[in-house]
């Protein structure tokens, strides 16, 4: 029974193993796909991949051949994963509960948003690279037939709600910055609107939110993971120090049949 804790860890960690390589080609296809855009989101997902792969190999080294010091490397590595894993969980709750209210048109607010996602827009070199995506996106072309009967009848996202129309309230005669920047050419459009910042916010909020709770599922796994590690790196430190050149599954030092015969020959001597 000792060693049931050192198989499960094994096995999880093989399928942990298994199932970061998938997290690596996500991550992978996503940088290569121009029409990915929110990059910010690679390269957490991409160095989260490579870590549970290494961190599962080493668990799953150290599990299954009694290799100490690979499973006291596993558990440190695991500790740091769940810390880093929390803070980032915890951050994602703070930038995902803040927006989200439609207005007109699907349109959102973009003063609603955290001040993070806010100023990550606002970087005019960070905007320039959100605005060539879109565009090859082809998002707006998509919209560019409707009629108002479909803008009633499908379901239209925010990007497209606030970077491929006029703003809503330049039907009400308001003196919002967006009607100035809105452009029919197909290359200009509302791309440079707060309107259209707000939807990348809105899409990016969407996401965060996944993630979060995508995170909060794999916290409570790699927490009971770490647990039945520790009961396996006691049971591999305790096989090499108390057994160091094997477990004795002897029963009794000396055996019944022995003690009778030195007792025997003993009784022998003494007769003679």
């Amino acid at each position: 029974m000792n060693k049931l804790s050192n198989s499960v860890i094994g096995l999880l960690n093989f399928l942990t193993l298994l199932g970061s390589i998938p997290i690596i080609g996500g991550a992978l296809w996503m940088a290569r796909n121009s029409t990915t855009c929110e990059a910010f989101l690679q390269t957490p997902l991409l160095v989260l991949g490579f870590l549970v792969l290494l961190i599962s190999l080493a668990g799953f080294v150290g599990a299954c051949f009694n290799v100490t010091w690979a499973l006291w490397l596993y558990l440190f590595a695991m500790l740091l994963l769940i810390a880093t894993l929390l803070g980032f969980t915890l951050f994602g709750l703070v930038v995902a509960s803040k927006g989200g209210g439609g207005g007109d048109g699907g349109e959102h607010r973009f003063g609603d948003y955290s001040v993070w996602l806010r100023n990550r827009v606002n970087n005019p070199q960070y905007w320039v690279t959100v605005k060539s995506c879109i565009l090859g996106s082809n998002t707006c072309n998509q919209v560019s037939s409707w009629t108002p009967l479909n803008y009633l009848q499908k379901q239209i996202t925010p990007i497209q709600a606030g970077c491929c129309k006029p703003p809503a309230s330049c039907t009400e005669n308001v003196q919002d910055p967006d009607c100035y920047r809105w452009n029919g050419v197909p290359n200009v459009l509302c791309y440079d609107c707060i309107s259209c910042k707000a939807g990348v916010l809105e899409t990016a909020r969407r996401d965060w939110h996944k993630l979060t709770v995508l995170n909060i599922v794999m916290l409570i796994f790699l927490i009971s993971v770490y647990s039945i590690g520790c009961c396996a790196f006691r049971n591999t430190k305790r096989a090499q120090t108390d057994y160091a050149h094997g477990e004795n599954r002897m029963i009794k030092i000396q055996p019944t049949w022995d003690h009778k015969m030195r007792r025997w020959l003993e009784d022998r001597r003494e007769l003679y």
